[in-house]
């Protein structure tokens, strides 16, 4: 244990608030904690070469977790981040313990675990690298595997194809989505493909100069890549070859948005027929139809993650679906809220269910923990993480307080105790 972990994390109160971790969704395949779900669908070929996912439903209660937190680090971001914490979070206990802090990484930015849950990789905001960690199923505690480049700048997300083999990345100053292969010992290889993106730009003066992509999100088959962009106002859709691993878009299939919109992020519904993106400039989230024969994203409604009583500068976020697909939550920086939305099972039009403050500055990201029950904001500002419980009828949060203090956070992912070791 890293010395001076003890100094990033602080108990959340006394009280259980994982009753039940038989859904415990073992975390994110695509940055960030995976959305519980991401459980409901799984793509058909995740057994090539014997490299068969790992289980996302874990079968007993209780079962304790790590917390993996990236943060920023740089003068340029004003940062005060370490690097890279691991947390152990007891569901019964509802504490962070601090058990590991990676101090010699550059904004490890965005998170994601290979589907076996045996690596862990991160991007390195504006730079140029992506690197690889193993994971210790039983401290939590990582292990350098190596760096490779991106082929581009500021890589801002990521996401692992379905038979485990690509990480496919967007960099987000250089407008290209970048794709590098993962070895059997989860080290990376050198970059195979890098896909420019082209289009015409948005209005904004400052923040669409040129196409800036800001996430690679799969759907829940795992067909299909959905790549918001906040320069061109447009959701591409992409499809990987998974035995080359070049990228193709899908013609007809991407989601325009509104001029000067910005999308930023997307969260796919459980069913796999609707998906929402959070668009970052005007503070707003589109419902969209999704095909899942054929890729294609349809807007449908247009929303506002705001009060209509804000009148101040507010920007979105980030954006995720509960496990029952029942909500939607978004964050929205400056207003220091978290917005959540009720879903039409029909249709799958939101309405408005209320805004929570985050209780920090700047909620750049959240995440569900594994049993759907509480909503985590990083609060990237004021250096802390605050815990939420979920009412699962209402979709409403009510403030459980701060579980960790850590400079500048930006990403949360879960990982069960004991996951990602050797099966036979």
């Amino acid at each position: 244990m890293d010395s001076h972990a003890k100094d990033t994390g602080s108990a959340l109160p006394r009280r259980r608030f994982c009753r039940d971790l038989a859904g415990l969704v073992a975390g994110s395949v695509c940055a960030g904690a995976l959305p519980a779900s991401e459980a409901m669908a799984q793509p058909a070929d995740t057994n090539r070469d014997g490299r068969q996912e790992a289980p996302k439903v874990m079968p007993q209660p209780n079962i304790p977790y790590f917390a993996y937190v990236g943060s920023r680090t740089t003068r340029e971001r004003n940062a005060r981040g370490d690097g890279l914490s691991v947390y152990r979070v007891d569901p019964a206990a509802a504490t962070w313990t601090p058990v590991q802090v990676l101090r010699d990484l550059v904004n490890p930015s965005f998170l994601s675990f290979d589907r076996q849950r045996r690596f862990l990789y991160v991007v390195h905001g504006d730079r140029s690298e992506i690197s690889a960690f193993r994971i210790d199923p039983k401290s939590g505690e990582l292990t350098f595997l190596n760096q490779e480049s991106t082929g581009g700048k500021n890589p801002v997300h990521l996401c692992i194809d379905p038979t485990n083999r690509f990480v496919i990345l967007p960099n987000h100053v250089t407008s290209s989505l970048a794709v590098l292969p993962i070895g059997e010992d989860g080290a990376l290889g050198k970059l195979c493909d890098l896909v420019p993106l082209t289009g015409k730009i948005g209005p904004h003066r400052v923040e669409q100069p040129f196409p800036k992509p800001h996430q690679t999100m799969l759907d829940q088959t795992g067909r299909f890549i959905a790549v918001p962009d906040k320069g061109l106002d447009r959701t591409f859709v992409f499809r990987l070859d998974p035995a080359t691993g070049k990228l193709a878009a899908v013609e007809g299939a991407a989601a325009e948005a509104r001029e000067g919109a910005g999308p930023r992020h997307i969260a796919f519904h459980p069913s796999n027929r609707f998906a929402y993106i959070v668009n970052e400039l005007d503070s707003t989230v589109t419902t969209c139809r999704f095909d899942a024969e054929a890729g294609r994203l349809t807007p449908i409604q247009v929303l506002s993650a705001l009060p209509d009583s804000f009148v101040g500068n507010s920007r979105a976020a980030e954006i995720a679906v509960s496990a029952s697909g029942r909500f939607v939550y978004a964050s929205n920086r400056g207003h220091e809220s978290v917005a959540a939305f009720a879903v039409d099972e029909a249709t799958g039009r939101l309405t408005p269910a209320g805004w929570q403050p985050t209780g920090g500055r700047t909620p750049r990201f959240f995440a569900l923990s594994p049993a759907d029950d509480v909503l985590f904001v990083a609060n990237e500002d004021s250096d802390d993480i605050v815990g939420f419980r979920v009412d699962p009828d209402t979709g409403t949060l009510t403030p459980l307080g701060t579980v960790a203090r850590t400079g500048s956070p930006v990403c949360i992912l879960f990982n069960p105790v004991g996951s990602g070791q050797a099966r036979t």
